[in-house]
């Protein structure tokens, strides 16, 4: 089968297609044709060394994928082979899903309504149970929030969690009118270019003076920087982009100086195998219904995986973007930012 490895650091054309052998089935596993594979940010910076943990070498990334049962090994569940599933490899501590097969305990899938297709399902993996676990750790009920990124994969789905849980007010902060408009129509109330020198100015003016209750950032860096000066005294930053923590002993001292708070955010210590089955039934459940939407950045073809990671490191990345092993796939589609209603869609 192929599978799309590095075996060595560096830029991304060290991502090269490799045929290796198709995975044999241990008792209780499944084979899973692969029909996307997501791609996320935290994979870009394996490829280039920079992530908290170096990896092993020759490395296939890839920790979420969406597929079809197409084989059942010795003592696995009949009832699973053709079935449309889920395969949360994060939550196994696994990686490997930039292939055309993955082998997994049949217990460790999850069954994919007919109306979601694969990329939908596999954007409501990482993202979504990021955005879910942020939401649910730090409500917004009754509360001004502001998220960073807003039209990313996971910022698109903590605005609309933010609104659905019943936020008093909603502001999007996103680099381009494309993006801002993507947000606003996704329910954000406000829409901010946080590419601006004084665009946490604006947002204080638009919260009446007072700034935002909750900060919602996957950006880091620069912008926690400007973004604490739009957050309300005894207001709370979460923070979730790790490796990007830049805030100093100034900004941590006028931090505690407004009796505001700073909450860390992992996704990994927070799932289990349990949870992960129900958060993610959640998640499908509130998608099929049309409760929230999903944004497609685009898809890539295998041999096309480093272009993908070139478009991550060119911030040219809106949505969630997946590798796709079978068909030719498609350019990135950052331009509109469609956000794709699930009741609606076609099934793949």
């Amino acid at each position: 089968m192929r599978a799309v490895q590095f075996s060595r650091f560096g830029p991304p054309d060290v991502l090269q297609v490799a045929e290796i052998p198709l995975p044999e089935l241990a008792p209780g596993e499944v084979l899973v044709r692969v029909h996307a594979a997501g791609i996320n940010y935290f994979e870009v910076l394996m490829r280039a060394d920079r992530y908290a943990v170096t990896p092993e070498l020759p490395m296939i990334p890839g920790v979420e994928v969406a597929g079809i049962v197409e084989r059942i090994g010795v003592g696995g569940d009949p009832a699973l082979l053709g079935a449309r599933v889920g395969v949360p490899l994060f939550a196994l501590g696994r990686a490997g899903g930039y292939a055309e097969f993955v082998a997994v305990d049949g217990a460790s899938l999850i069954s994919l309504p007919d109306c979601i297709r694969f990329d939908d399902a596999v954007a409501l993996m990482v993202q979504g149970l990021t955005a879910l676990h942020m939401t649910r750790r730090n409500p917004a009920k009754g509360k001004r929030v502001l998220v960073t990124a807003a039209a990313g994969g996971v910022g698109s789905l903590l605005v609309q969690l933010a609104k659905r849980e019943g936020a008093r007010q909603v502001i999007a902060a996103a680099s381009t009118r494309e993006k801002r408009e993507f947000a606003l129509s996704l329910g954000a109330d406000l829409a901010i270019d946080y590419g601006e020198a004084d665009w946490a100015d604006a947002v204080r003016a638009q919260t009446d003076g007072f700034g935002v209750d909750l900060l919602y950032d996957t950006v880091g860096g620069a912008v926690t920087k400007a973004a604490l000066r739009a957050l309300a005294l005894a207001g709370g930053l979460v923070f979730a982009a790790l490796g990007r923590f830049d805030l100093g002993k100034s900004d941590m001292d006028q931090l505690f100086q407004r009796n505001q708070s700073l909450t860390g955010f992992s996704l990994l210590p927070l799932l289990s195998p349990e949870n992960v089955r129900a958060d993610l039934a959640k998640l499908y459940e509130l998608a099929a219904s049309g409760q929230i939407s999903v944004s497609q950045g685009g898809q890539f073809p295998f041999h096309e995986a480093w272009r993908a990671h070139q478009a991550f490191e060119d911030r040219a990345v809106g949505g969630k973007v997946v590798l796709v092993p079978r068909g030719t796939g498609c350019r990135m589609r950052t331009a509109r930012f469609p956000a794709r209603l699930l009741a609606v869609t076609i099934p793949a």
